[in-house]
């Protein structure tokens, strides 16, 4: 009989907001109970890069959204302190990314908060939560943000 993980991999999908900690910390612990791989991934939205137009204000954009993102999985591996992690910043649709990353590392499970940035950007954006969920070809975990 083989010794099999129930989750061999694990994609979190962060966007550095405190909202988005509960999913982090759900994460972490089926990780360590699963002696998973966890793959911490920030995606840095396109269409927000795309609207800035002047070359100055675009490459400004890009930085501050790269630091955010930076931010955001170095959240994760603090968190994550013996956990077998690698982080990823990568760029695009959020929720595209997310399920083709998935895909392509062969991911058992997805854990995504139901509430991370808001306002106006949540307007804006969708719900990436609810279009991973509806796009993702292994299971996905939804994580309500805890008050």
């Amino acid at each position: 009989m083989t010794n099999s993980k129930l989750f061999e991999k694990i994609l979190i999908a962060t966007d550095g907001s405190e909202k988005n900690k509960s999913a982090v910390e759900e994460a972490v612990k089926i990780a360590r109970a699963c002696g998973s791989t966890v793959y911490a991934v920030y995606v840095m939205d396109e269409s927000l890069m795309k609207s800035a137009i002047e070359v100055p204000i675009a490459e400004d954009l890009y930085r501050r959204i790269r630091d955010e993102g930076e931010k955001a999985v170095n959240r994760v591996k603090e968190s994550a302190q013996g956990v077998n992690l690698e982080t990823f910043i990568l760029s695009g649709r959020p929720a595209r990314v997310i399920t083709e990353f998935a895909e392509q590392k062969a991911v058992d499970l997805i854990v995504v908060g139901t509430q991370g940035k808001s306002g106006i950007e949540r307007f804006l954006l969708g719900s990436v939560a609810d279009e991973v969920i509806r796009t993702a070809d292994c299971p996905v975990l939804a994580i309500k943000s805890r008050k």
